[in-house]
Parts: structure tokens; C-alpha cells; sequence
């Protein structure tokens, strides 16, 4: 038997009480492509970790090509072994191709950089390797899928021959696509070796061998491509109860109630020709990868960017792109994918956090009145069940949960026309997650719009639709009533065709 490139065997990884990996396995055979998948939380990113060096299990065995994973402090070692190329560049942009390729190993002479020795090395390291780019060229200058190939070219230089992609084909179009999948074909008959992560099962099929799910933090199933149909693959994701679970609510709102959010032909970078609608008491659910555009754009509908294309109405009237001040005064709440960076002020009260975007309406003149301040915070205390001692406590002392309810009380607190929530139950523990949505409920049957941006199943649950985002454009409709492996289905990009 081929003695394997790469194996991982019983990885176990806590952080805290947290279990990221409670049983990896991986065994990758040399010159294949070899697709690791799983939904968002499965354990994935944590693997990666581990069979790159930047950490070490707490329980478990690594080997490469038969023998025991380097020490974690020799970088080196594990440089000439694995190299992993990231969404997000890993190169020096200001720098040239040929100064990336060697930097902080620049050929010398007389103790000085020799300019002309590192041309002509880089020069030879792109042809070895049948990567067509200037090695002059400034690395800011270059396409996502030829930075890729000179981080590729980088790793190769060291010896590794174990290339981890990381949803390389975020930030590609169909085109850059194919040409990343022919080279990575060209560079396994040279004898290089891929780990593949792509939340696009599709893809999958198309330039991978064999294939390991992930789910809920530990090995489900390795087989080859060829034999593991698609719909048993995005089972082993979902997980054969998910699989039959349908949503916690069936029910539809009104198709006679009035449009409240018409979106048309809305275009930026992350998404091209959005066209949605959102009535009056409708909770609709955005879903997609990371690279899908769903919250590039929520966040442009909350005021964060401005299109490059496209209009959006609230209530009839023209909603302002770009200033989330205006995009308030015109009807919309928002709570953000981050409440530490983008929801609370740390070194305030509770009172404020809940309040700051209705001070005008809590006095006269510039000036606010405190009691009508507290009493206002009281109020949505009470609405929201934040466990706390009261309005003047720090929000900086409050839990996970509690701090969320917070960021949504907020958002709550202008009486909105349109909600807009971005990853709303993340990270909170499950009382303050039921407790989220009941309020999104509640503020549904209220009447007001709302639009969910989530990877959390549970809350799409409570939508009347969900909208599926792939490469930056809606690709299908869920109504109520959908089943788990439908809509994973349908996120993954998996051809049903």
C-alpha cells in the first residue's frame, strides 16, 4: 500500500470548555486532491491548524509521508513540509513577486541583497513551476488567482509539497475558476499534493479525488468522489436527523401585505443584479458561504456601502446608500455581525448602548433627558430580559448573550420599519438564542420587515423564505417549510441539473 502523504488520526482540540475538534481524521494519499468539507463550526479551520503547526492537539497523532509531525517550535521543518494559502493574501503587497517569493531569504553578496541573482531565481522558480507572472510586478498589481499561484510557487521553493486551499475560489469568477483548477491538475502530475476546503460542493466533483466530511467537530466519512452521489455527501454534512428535521414554523405572511424593502438590480463587488422583496410582518432569510455576498449586502442596506448599481424603496421612499445615520432616520434597525467591533461602545452603560440611536427623541434642544433615559433603557431591559442590575451597569461586564441583547435592543429601540440582522444568535448560549428570536418574532407580528443574514439553520427557521446567495447572486427560493438538506443544497452550489 502507498504509504500516505498526510495522516491525522483521533485529533482532539479544546479551547477552554470548548471542544473546536473532538475526533479528526484525515489521510491524504500523495499527487491527489484531496476536498475537506463541512459547514461552518464542524472543525475544519481547527484541523488546518494542526496539520500546519500553528498548533498542537491536545490528544491525537500527525505524520507526514510516515514519520511524526515536526516539533511546533521548528518552523523551518514545517515550512519544507506544508504551506497553507489562505482567502486572504499571506504576500507583502507593496513588495514584487520576486521579493515575495524570497523574503527573508534574499540571495547575498559581499553581505548586500544581489538584485540581479534574485531576478534570475525567481525567474527560475516561476518556470519550474509553469506560473506565468512578472516577477517584477508589484504583488498589490495582481489577480487573486495569480497571487495564489505565487504564494503556491513560495511553498514549493521551501520543499513542501503539501499545498492546504482555503476556499480559493472565494474571490474567483467562473473563468479564474478553471484556470486555478488546470493548474492545480498540472501541479499534481508534477507530484505537489492538495488539501481542498470549499463550501462549494460542486467544485468538489470537479477537481477532487477523494472527499472528508466534518460535522459537529469530528470525522463522518472519507470516500472518493466518484462514489459518494451528491445528495449522500451533503447528507454526511447536514447529518441524516437534520436531514428529515423541517423548520420550527411553516406559516407564510400575507401576500396581500404592502411592500415595505424593494430591492432592484442592486450590484458591488460581492454581489451583481439583487432583486428582493420584503413585505409588511415577513421575516426573509439571506443564505450563502462566506463568499456569497449575503452580508456585503445587509450591510449595504443598513447604510455601511454604497452600490455601484441598482435602487432600494423603503415604504415607497429612495433608501440612502452609505450613511448609516440617514439610513436610521429612514426607517432601519440593524444589529451587526460583530457586537464587540461593530455594536457596542465597551466603555458605556447599558442606558446608553440601547438609547444612543433615539437621543433626539429623549429630549429637547441637545439635551437629554436623563430620567426619560433611563426609563426608556428600563423599558427595553424588561422587553429584551437582559439579566442585569440595572441601566447604569458597564455593558463591558455583561455575558455573551446578554451583550447581544443589548446590540438588538438598539436596533429595536427606533421602532423600525425594517430589521436587519446580521448573524443575530452568534456565539450566545442557547436561552439568550431563544430568547433572540423571540423577539424577532414578536417584532414580525408587530409589522415590522425583517431581513435575517445567517449561517445558524435555527434562525432561517423562523423566515417565511430564504433567498440563497451563490457567488454573489440569488440562485433560489426556500419557503417555509424547507428541509435541512435542501437548503444545503442549494448553498453549497450543488448542481441539481
Amino acid at each position: 500500500m502507498t504509504t500516505p502523504l498526510v495522516q491525522a488520526e483521533g485529533i482532539v482540540k479544546r479551547y477552554g470548555p470548548t471542544v473546536a475538534l473532538a475526533d479528526g481524521r484525515l489521510t491524504v494519499l500523495p499527487g491527489e486532491s484531496h476536498a475537506l468539507v463541512g459547514r461552518n463550526g464542524a472543525g475544519k479551520s481547527t484541523l488546518v491548524n494542526v496539520l500546519t503547526g500553528l498548533q498542537a492537539p491536545d490528544e491525537g497523532t500527525v505524520h507526514f509521508d510516515g514519520r511524526p509531525a515536526p516539533p511546533l517550535a521548528d518552523r523551518d521543518a514545517w515550512r519544507r513540509t506544508v504551506a497553507c494559502v489562505y482567502q486572504k493574501p499571506m504576500v507583502v503587497p507593496e513588495l514584487t513577486v520576486a521579493e515575495n517569493l524570497f523574503v527573508n531569504r534574499q540571495p547575498l553578496h559581499r553581505g548586500f541583497i544581489s538584485w540581479r541573482r534574485l531576478r534570475s531565481e525567481a525567474v527560475a522558480l516561476l518556470d519550474t513551476w509553469d506560473v506565468h507572472v512578472d516577477p517584477d510586478a508589484r504583488t498589490a498589481e495582481l489577480k487573486v488567482e495569480d497571487r495564489q499561484m505565487v504564494e503556491i510557487a513560495r511553498a514549493l521553493s521551501f520543499g513542501a509539497r503539501f499545498i492546504v486551499l482555503d476556499e480559493p475560489t472565494a474571490q474567483l469568477d467562473n473563468r479564474e475558476i478553471e484556470r486555478l483548477f488546470s493548474r492545480m491538475r498540472a501541479l499534481q502530475d508534477s507530484g505537489v499534493t492538495f488539501l481542498f476546503i470549499s463550501h462549494h460542493l460542486q467544485e468538489v466533483y470537479e477537481v477532487c479525488q477523494t472527499v472528508t466530511v466534518l460535522r459537529d467537530a469530528r470525522w463522518i466519512t472519507t470516500a472518493p468522489v466518484a462514489e459518494l452521489p451528491r445528495a449522500a455527501l451533503v447528507e454526511a454534512m447536514a447529518g441524516e436527523s437534520a436531514a428529515g428535521h423541517g423548520p420550527a414554523r411553516a406559516t407564510a405572511a400575507s401576500a396581500d401585505a404592502p411592500v415595505v424593502l424593494d430591492v432592484h438590480g442592486l450590484t458591488s463587488a460581492p454581489f451583481q443584479e439583487v432583486d428582493l422583496t420584503v413585505r409588511r410582518g415577513e421575516a426573509v432569510g439571506l443564505a450563502g458561504t462566506s463568499g456569497s455576498g449575503k452580508i456585503e449586502l445587509a450591510e449595504t442596506l443598513a447604510g455601511l456601502h454604497r452600490p455601484t448599481a441598482g435602487s432600494a424603496q423603503l415604504d415607497g421612499r429612495r433608501l440612502p446608500f452609505g450613511d448609516v445615520r440617514a439610513a436610521l432616520e429612514a426607517g432601519v434597525g440593524w444589529v451587526p455581525r460583530d457586537r464587540h467591533e461593530q455594536g457596542l461602545v465597551s466603555g458605556m452603560t447599558i442606558g446608553d448602548n440601547t438609547t444612543m440611536s433615539v437621543l433626539d427623541r429623549l429630549g429637547r434642544y441637545g439635551f437629554v433627558g436623563t430620567e426619560r433615559r433611563r426609563g426608556v433603557a428600563a423599558e427595553l431591559i424588561e422587553r429584551l430580559d437582559i439579566h442585569t442590575e440595572g441601566p447604569e451597569q458597564p455593558v463591558s461586564d455583561l455575558s455573551g448573550g446578554n451583550a447581544q441583547k443589548v446590540v438588538m435592543a438598539r436596533a429595536l429601540a427606533s421602532d423600525p420599519r425594517l430589521l436587519v440582522l446580521i448573524n443575530p444568535t452568534a456565539g450566545v448560549d442557547v436561552k439568550s438564542k431563544e430568547s433572540l428570536l423571540a423577539r424577532m418574532d414578536s417584532a414580525r407580528e408587530d409589522g415590522t420587515a425583517v431581513l435575517v443574514v445567517s449561517d445558524e439553520l435555527d434562525d432561517l427557521r423562523h423566515c417565511d423564505r430564504v433567498l440563497v446567495l451563490f457567488h454573489g447572486r440569488v440562485v433560489a427560493e426556500h419557503p417555509a417549510g424547507w428541509r435541512d438538506h435542501e437548503l444545503i443544497a442549494s448553498i453549497e452550489g450543488v448542481d441539481h441539473g
